[in-house]
């Protein structure tokens, strides 16, 4: 019906058992502009290889799941504007139809998990948007963490979502919220949320260890590891929080909705921070690979 097509550097990792970490495609496409997303991608490749572990970045091109692109492909992809953005939902559509398509949280997810790969890097996770109790508007990013067995790191949930609900959805759904290093849970590129994270680890092996022991007990889904940005590149939350406030706001006056809001949303804070926004970006996603590298190192090594 389908076969995975994994790059003969991810393939020689997996056979030896050596650290994989898997990479989304969406920050590319719909993420970054031309050509920041190709560098930013090429930049998060080489961080993960200089920490001793493979990068997969994941996507559909052509109706196929690729586990690793060669530098072609991740060179078209970062240039190819009506790349679909690829959940649960459409996954399978995208494939039956040969189209392109980039992976979210949730479809990286399922597909790093095929492939074998137990840790994935990413910016932020998808969560509740504001105003979700009248839209409904609630990524299948968090079904996904309470489903499928991949640690996933992240700079927290996006800054744009109502963190508080995407916290309470997490808990009810038994999805383990990890902060490293600190107490407080990280707003994306902030480092400060104003809310206590439910669970705080400092090494990079207990985070592996739990993974392990979740698996051990036969307790479905993965974890979330929220990654605080670095303290140089941080926006604190005082100057974004007025920044997304506006944003919002002009999605709300101009009838965007469903997937078009992230994009929508991300582009014009760039615009508004006069391009801040994508430094801390890029900034917390290589954060963010280095972690993901040592929590793999750590799990190919238990």
């Amino acid at each position: 019906m389908f076969k995975l097509d994994i790059t003969p550097e991810v393939q020689s990792a997996l056979d030896e058992n050596r650290p994989v970490v898997a990479l989304e495609s969406t920050i590319i496409t719909h993420g970054m502009p031309w050509p920041q997303n190709y560098d930013m991608a090429v930049s998060v490749e080489q961080v993960i290889r200089d920490a001793g572990a493979v990068p997969a970045t994941i996507a559909v091109l052509k109706g196929q799941i690729k586990i690793g692109l060669a530098d072609a492909d991740l060179r078209d992809l970062a240039q190819t504007p009506d790349a679909r953005k690829l959940s649960r939902a459409d996954l399978a559509i995208c494939m039956v139809q040969g189209a392109t398509g980039a992976t979210t949280v949730a479809a990286t997810m399922i597909l790093a998990h095929l492939a074998g790969i137990k840790t994935f890097a990413t910016g932020g996770i998808g969560g509740v948007h504001r105003g979700a109790e009248h839209s409904f508007d609630i990524s299948a990013d968090l079904q996904e963490l309470a489903q499928t067995p991949v640690t996933v790191v992240a700079a927290g949930a996006k800054a744009i979502l109502d963190i508080p609900k995407t916290l309470e959805v997490l808990e009810t759904l038994g999805v383990p919220v990890i902060t490293y290093g600190q107490s407080e849970l990280p707003a994306f590129w902030s480092r400060t949320s104003g809310l206590v994270s439910p669970l705080r680890m400092d090494t990079a092996k207990d985070i592996a260890q739990a993974h392990i022991m979740r698996g051990a007990l036969n307790i479905q889904g993965g974890q979330l590891i929220a990654n605080p940005v670095p303290h140089a590149d941080e926006i604190p939350q005082s100057d974004i929080d007025p920044i997304i406030a506006q944003a919002i706001q002009e999605a709300e006056d101009q009838k965007i909705s469903a997937k078009a809001v992230t994009p929508f949303l991300l582009g014009r804070i760039f615009e508004l921070t006069q391009g801040r926004s994508l430094k801390t970006n890029i900034s917390l996603v290589l954060n963010n690979a280095r972690l993901a590298a040592e929590i793999a190192k750590e799990m190919s090594d238990l």
